[in-house]
């Protein structure tokens, strides 16, 4: 069996784990990172402060028996949209307080959705809890940052459908408008107020 590159003597037999590579952090430390570089920390896919998954599934939870997918909509609607945990990692926590026993499942047939629920010793655990964790990712937020990042989402939404689908003297205006706008915004960062 041949791996290539890594047969070469610079890179030892601990950089030989696949996507890892030659470089100490992984292949992503050979670019470098910046502000909105990349989807890492801080990058555009970063949407703030990732919280406790598993304490905000157990708050979740005490109010009702819900699908792993509804307990990802529920912390990105109580968060304000400012953290939505991935299914990977809703999924394994649910299952790690499944193997505690903290929460039990029904719905395990082929084609069914899995509604998950607490135990009693679930709900002695919850109650532990003092404020929600959606509240306190949304509690480190101005909330005119909040509101600043829809409205560069909604232009910058606006903007891809101009590109996809304006004509060619629609695209020119929108170039002008977004400049103007760049200036406008300029002027404020330079006002004294």
């Amino acid at each position: 069996m041949s791996y290539g590159i890594f047969e070469q003597r610079r890179f030892g037999p601990e950089q030989r784990r696949g996507r890892r590579g030659p470089f100490p952090g992984g292949f992503e430390d050979a670019w470098p990172r910046g502000r909105g570089m990349g989807r890492g920390r801080g990058g555009p896919g970063h949407r703030g402060r990732r919280g406790d998954v598993r304490a905000a599934i157990l708050a979740l939870l005490v109010e009702r028996p819900m699908h792993g997918y509804e307990i990802i909509q529920e912390i990105g609607e109580r968060s304000g949209g400012l953290w939505r945990p991935s299914p990977g990692s809703v999924y394994p926590n649910l299952q790690l307080l499944s193997d505690e026993g903290l929460v039990t499942s029904t719905g395990e047939g082929t084609g069914s959705r899995r509604a998950f629920e607490l135990t009693e010793a679930g709900r002695t655990e919850a109650a532990k809890q003092e404020t929600p964790p959606w509240e306190q990712v949304a509690g480190q937020f101005d909330p005119q940052d909040v509101e600043l990042r829809t409205a560069i989402t909604q232009l910058a939404s606006a903007v891809q459908q101009v590109a996809q689908a304006a004509t060619a003297g629609q695209k020119a205006r929108t170039i002008e408008t977004l400049n103007e706008t760049r200036r406008v915004i300029y002027s404020i960062l330079g006002s004294t107020e």
